[in-house]
């Protein structure tokens, strides 16, 4: 899988985009502040879910890790967030155990 990068939209917050960077292994999140910030990588085997809440221009992804809380970035494009959902759920593995069938 190529290394994808998305960045939040610059035009709700220009100065501190979020960011999500997918690797072969996992996906990092970037929650920017004005100063400092956040870095959360996550293994896709231990992603449990991913949600969009999507308001009138921007959308914001939940992702649902296993035994941590949740992971929000917002103000993405609606396009971006579908694409960043689908890419998450194509690489999570369907052959955990735990799994209901």
């Amino acid at each position: 899988m190529p290394n994808e990068k998305f960045r939040s939209s610059s035009f709700k917050d220009p100065l501190t985009p979020d960011e999500v960077v997918f690797n072969d292994k996992g996906v990092t999140f970037r929650a920017r502040k004005l100063i400092g910030g956040t870095d959360n990588f996550v293994f896709y085997s231990d992603i449990s879910g991913v949600e969009i809440d999507n308001g009138l221009f921007f959308s914001t992804v939940r992702v649902i890790p296993r035994a941590r809380p949740e992971i929000v970035i917002s103000n993405f494009s609606k396009g971006d967030a579908r694409r960043i959902k689908e890419l998450i759920l194509e690489n999570v593995p369907s052959h955990r155990p735990d799994q209901f069938r």
